[in-house]
């Protein structure tokens, strides 16, 4: 009988490794800012910390996507790297990763599903190797991938994702990040060479790339965009019953998110200079909020 001496001898986890993967993500979390929920003061402090290490799992892939000189090739073998580092948390072998000794705590606590970490991770690999989209349903595809698993997962930490509440997030992340495409075209194209405007539409209404590389607002884009602007308002409102039915913390952040967004869309909708990002106003977020607190 052969001996098992080549097995591969990790050391254990410790309490200590584990706070300090904590801090890790945390200090990320201070380090960057995103629209994401990062220890909201509105939510729970008992939820800071696991929010903090969703956030440090998706910034630091999302990382691997966009950031820097890489090439495209070692952009995906870095997101490879981290799938194959979600399938040894799968099957609970120890990790020296802080973000996944972090991760891999969160999620036993916190009975997470990790199907919303491997449609991020997608999403990221998406992002290096497609750059235009056919129809708005390529786009939707591409919606469910990088948005909706981070509502799913707050949903899953607040113990909240029923069928109807996960439907109804899924509608208000999906809006979410349309509503970026929308006020972000000149920087998604002259940045990262991506348009997320359907291809088709854009055909249809008679507008080019040329249109992104000259700034042009012309009667055309318009077109396009109040379309693109209407649909997204239509399913924004579609997902707005699940801030009316949770209540306390989480409920009030979902309200005062869905306004936010129909204010950035009616300010889409008026904008001259159709490339100009919008900027809510002081008074903007008192609406938002009194409308958030007293529905």
């Amino acid at each position: 009988m052969i001996a098992s001496t080549t097995l591969d001898k990790r050391p254990s986890i410790t309490h200590q490794d584990i706070d300090d993967a904590y801090r890790h993500c945390l200090r990320l979390t201070r380090d960057h800012y995103e629209n994401f929920p990062v220890a909201s003061r509105l939510l729970p402090r008992r939820l800071q910390r696991p929010i903090a290490v969703i956030y440090a799992f998706a910034r630091s892939a999302d990382d691997f996507a966009d950031e820097g000189d890489l090439s495209v090739e070692t952009r995906l073998a870095r997101l490879d790297d981290y799938v194959a580092k979600l399938d040894a948390l799968r099957v609970r072998r120890p990790a020296s990763d802080p973000i996944f000794v972090a991760l891999s705590d969160v999620v036993d606590r916190h009975a997470l599903p990790l199907a919303p970490f491997y449609d991020l991770l997608t999403a990221f690999r998406q992002d290096v190797t497609k750059k235009r989209y056919a129809d708005f349903g390529e786009v939707l595809a591409y919606c469910r991938h990088s948005a909706n698993p981070v509502g799913r997962l707050v949903l899953h930490l607040f113990r909240e994702a029923t069928a109807e509440n996960l439907r109804d997030s899924d509608a208000v992340c999906t809006a979410l990040q349309l509503i970026n495409f929308w006020q972000d075209l000149a920087q998604d194209y002259t940045e990262n060479n991506r348009i997320y405007l359907p291809q088709d539409e854009m055909a249809a209404c008679g507008v080019s790339e040329a249109h992104l590389a000259e700034r042009r607002s012309d009667a055309a884009l318009r077109k396009l965009l109040d379309l693109q602007i209407e649909r997204t308002r239509r399913l924004l409102l579609s997902g707005a019953p699940l801030g009316a039915r949770l209540t306390g913390r989480l409920g009030l952040e979902i309200r005062a998110t869905i306004r936010g967004g129909l204010k950035v869309l009616d300010a889409l909708a008026r904008r001259d200079d159709l490339f100009a990002r919008p900027r809510l106003r002081r008074r903007d977020w008192l609406s938002i909020l009194l409308r958030a607190l007293f529905p």
